[in-house]
């Protein structure tokens, strides 16, 4: 019997008719007029100011109740899915840390299939942690400032080559950033949750468990945090582990921003021990407007971005229709979310 699937988001005309084609049995229902519009290419949450009217929401309301498969949740609503989509048996999710919102709309107790976007984003996150290396080791903060002032002064510089970054997270982003890490001189290691029997499948010289953390904090010159954020996780950087990295060190957090400890942050940034903190996350987002990292010279903030690209959406098509046909022939599904 054919499915339903709901497109809860907004996507392109053409990624929506690749999915009609993947399934042209499967009934699929999208209308843009019906979720929140886009402030920027990939924009999976839309204006915050949206709302349906009343005919509007009834209609998508309707829709849930016949709903099989869902690409996208609106997140205001997703704590009603269970109650409100009795029929749903798969949610794709477009994007990666998705634990908190699955936990938290209570997703992982209703007997509902989830997948993520897991390795959609490696290639612009591992673009961006590379930049943020040569950002600071560069130190682009001081001839940005140079240049402003319109002042001239010949300086030595430092190689990025013969580092050591360390990788808090080897998934599909943390491994793209130590091979891309390692494809330009960077010596690699890692940590993970787990022992790895072969470091070289995840592009590192050496893997360290969680537990470990501190003994591989004092061999990163960079150290990148790309892993979720779990109980085990929050507020895993502090002040303890940022003494343990090397003066002059810096952090990049790509993961999320509870992983640090931000007074503890701060401080370090202050006192000269870590030499730049490139903050892509933050405990509260939108960062507040008063937050002191605004105004820190050896601080780059990008807003939660540097994962979105104009590619974005063509990715996440690929893996949706993949697992459309895995889901039609009772085929186990490409990132399972694990709660």
């Amino acid at each position: 019997m054919p499915f339903t699937i709901v497109i809860a988001s907004y996507l392109e005309e053409e990624h929506v008719a690749r999915i009609r084609a993947t399934l042209p049995d499967a009934r699929v229902l999208y209308d843009p007029a019906l979720v929140a519009p886009p402030r920027y290419a990939a924009d999976h949450t839309g204006r915050a100011d949206f709302q349906r009217d009343a005919e509007g929401e009834q209609r998508f309301r309707s829709w849930l109740a016949e709903a099989d498969v869902m690409y996208d949740v609106d997140r205001r609503i997703a704590p009603e899915l269970p109650t409100i989509a009795p029929n749903l048996r798969w949610i794709q999710f477009t994007s990666s840390g998705i634990g908190v919102l699955v936990r938290d709309a209570g997703l992982d107790r209703a007997g509902i299939t989830i997948t993520n976007a897991a390795g959609i984003h490696a290639v612009p996150l591992a673009e961006h942690a590379l930049l943020a290396m040569l950002y600071f080791t560069k130190d682009i903060p001081r001839r940005l400032a140079e240049q402003r002032a319109h002042h001239w002064e010949r300086y030595c510089g430092r190689e990025l080559r013969g580092q050591t970054v360390g990788v808090v997270g080897l998934g599909a982003v943390g491994r793209e950033v130590a091979r891309l890490a390692r494809a330009v001189g960077l010596r690699t290691v890692g940590a993970k949750r787990t022992p790895a029997d072969d470091p070289e499948a995840l592009h590192v010289d050496r893997v360290y468990t969680n537990a470990q953390l501190h003994d591989m904090l004092p061999e990163c010159d960079q150290l990148v945090l790309i892993c979720p954020h779990t109980p085990e996780t929050e507020g895993m950087i502090g002040a303890r582990e940022l003494a343990l990295l090397p003066q002059g060190a810096t952090l990049i957090n790509i993961g999320r921003g509870a992983l640090v400890q931000e007074d503890a942050l701060l401080a370090a940034l202050r006192s000269g021990h870590l030499g730049g903190a490139a903050l892509d996350v933050a405990a509260t987002e939108p960062l507040p407007h008063e937050h002191p990292f605004w105004d820190e010279p050896n601080v780059l903030i990008t807003a939660h971005s540097a994962s979105t690209v104009d590619k974005e959406n063509e990715r996440l098509t690929d893996l949706f229709c993949e697992n459309l046909v895995r889901f039609r022939d009772g085929r186990p599904l490409r990132n399972l979310f694990e709660a």
